[in-house]
C-alpha cells in the first residue's frame, strides 16, 4: 500500500498480492485521516507501506516532509506488525497531473483522484527499486 499524504487530502494505492499491478484505493480528507486510514489497512491488510516523502528539488528534507513523518508517526505506533518506510515522492503529484491531462481528465476538477494517482506513482517506485535491487525501498519509518 501507498500513501501520498497532503495537507488537504490523502492519496492511498495498492497493489496486488505480487506487488505487479498498483491501483487507486482512493482519496481520504486529512482530517477523516485518523478514523479512515485504519480501516483500509484493515481491509487490505498490508505488509509494508510506502508514505511518499516530499523532499525539495536538491533532495532535502524541509517543512513538507517533517510534516509527513509527524502525522505519520501515530500509524505506524499503531500499526507496529506493519512495515513502514518512507520513499521519494519527488514530482510524483506532477506526473500524475500529466498523465491524467494525457488521458483527457480536467485535472483542475479531479484534485482527488490527482491525490490517488500520485500515491500509485509512489507505490510503482517503490515496486520497481524492489524488484531491480531486492531491497526494501526507500528508509523504515
Amino acid at each position: 500500500m501507498a500513501l501520498d499524504w497532503g495537507k488537504a487530502r490523502v492519496g492511498v494505492a495498492a497493489c496486488d498480492p505480487d506487488g505487479t499491478l498498483a491501483y487507486p484505493v482512493e482519496t481520504v480528507p486529512t482530517q477523516d485521516a485518523g478514523r479512515r486510514l485504519p480501516q483500509l489497512l484493515a481491509e487490505y491488510e498490508p505488509i509494508e507501506v510506502i508514505v511518499g516523502l516530499p523532499r525539495t528539488l536538491a533532495g532535502d528534507e524541509g517543512p513538507a516532509a517533517v510534516h509527513v513523518r509527524s502525522q505519520v508517526a501515530s500509524l505506524v505506533a499503531a500499526h507496529p506488525s506493519i512495515g513502514w518506510r518512507f520513499a521519494d515522492e519527488r514530482l510524483t503529484t506532477v506526473d500524475a497531473s500529466r498523465r491524467l491531462q494525457a488521458a483527457g481528465r480536467n485535472t483542475r476538477r479531479q484534485r482527488a483522484v490527482i491525490d490517488q494517482a500520485a500515491a500509485v506513482a509512489v507505490l510503482e517506485q517503490a515496486l520497481a527499486v524492489e524488484r531491480a535491487t531486492g531491497r526494501a525501498p526507500g528508509e523504515p519509518a
